[in-house]
């Protein structure tokens, strides 16, 4: 029999762990709905970012957020790039989504190979210093990390959210979305949005890694199943719904950090695929959670 309090610990750790996963998994559901790509790229691009801000921290003395800002920079430029001379060039020749596979997957074993020779495979925190302050409220241990975590991840959400639904660009990202050729012959250029679209994942993931950063050691390798999470959460949440993956990201962060009262901890990242499996099974075009694809 476990007291209340300890439920109430688990699911509030829970919710606030999930906040940097919610916003890796927004980013790979939407690249998916706009440019209709597995970007399995991802992983390169949350290493790049993570050992960005590390080398500006150690090596040079940065600030935290001045470090983030110069990793912001690197993350946007690389993920443009991606865009604009792989995935534009990929598409121009109309390979198949094969091709986009083996491209994104090679990138990303590269990238996280060259950061682990500069780097090490050692895990690394991006903070020296990761005390939190705690604060106890009703017999729940809140740290200041959790508090700002939840509240950067919901202001990004939120932004997100209202830029695809009230904003003229956001809408013109749906119509390139819906159906890219029909767009451009309104004048809508798919191309621009397609670019624009890779630099908002880039400022999820780059802002995620730096909460993840905060609290978790990261080494290269530990970028794949990151990703592995984000696609559990897109499938499961619905193809085609972003704000449902991230619906579907804090349920199974939840479903994980509950299981340790049942199952050892070193079983709790089989449960994520154990989710997938079901899903795919049983709820092939996944669980939408009553959210609409772009909402």
């Amino acid at each position: 029999m476990y007291d209340l309090t300890l439920y109430a610990q688990i699911i509030w750790t829970s919710f606030a762990n999930s906040s940097y996963q919610v916003l890796f998994t927004i980013a790979f559901a939407l690249v998916l709905k706009v440019l209709g790509v597995w970007n399995f790229a991802q992983p390169a691009l949350m290493a790049a970012s993570f050992y960005c801000m590390y080398a500006a921290i150690e090596m040079f003395g940065a600030a935290p957020l001045v470090a983030m800002g110069v990793a912001l920079v690197f993350t946007i430029a690389f993920a443009y790039g991606i865009e604009a001379y792989a995935f534009t060039t990929l598409r121009n020749r109309n390979s198949g989504p094969i091709a986009f596979f083996i491209f994104t997957i090679v990138l990303s074993q590269f990238v996280i190979y060259v950061l682990t020779l500069a780097f090490t495979a050692e895990p690394r925190f991006l903070l020296g210093n990761m005390a939190s302050t705690v604060y106890p409220v009703f017999g729940v241990f809140v740290t200041s990390w959790d508090i700002s975590s939840i509240a950067v991840s919901a202001v990004l959400v939120t932004a997100l959210y209202v830029f695809l639904n009230y904003s003229k660009p956001g809408q013109f990202m749906i119509a390139v979305a819906d159906n890219a050729d029909l767009a451009e012959t309104y004048g809508i250029s798919k191309d621009f949005y397609y670019r624009l679209t890779m630099v908002i994942a880039a400022v999820l993931i780059n802002v995620g890694i730096f909460l993840f950063g905060g609290k978790i050691a990261f080494y290269p390798e530990l970028s794949l199943p990151l990703m592995l999470f984000a696609v559990a959460a897109t499938i499961i949440g619905g193809i085609g719904s972003i704000f449902g993956a991230g619906v579907a990201a804090i349920v199974i962060v939840m479903l994980q950090q509950l299981s340790v009262l049942f199952v050892g901890s070193r079983w709790q990242p089989l449960l994520v695929f154990l989710i997938l499996f079901a899903t795919i099974v049983f709820f092939p075009k996944g669980v939408r959670f009553g959210v609409h694809p772009l909402k």
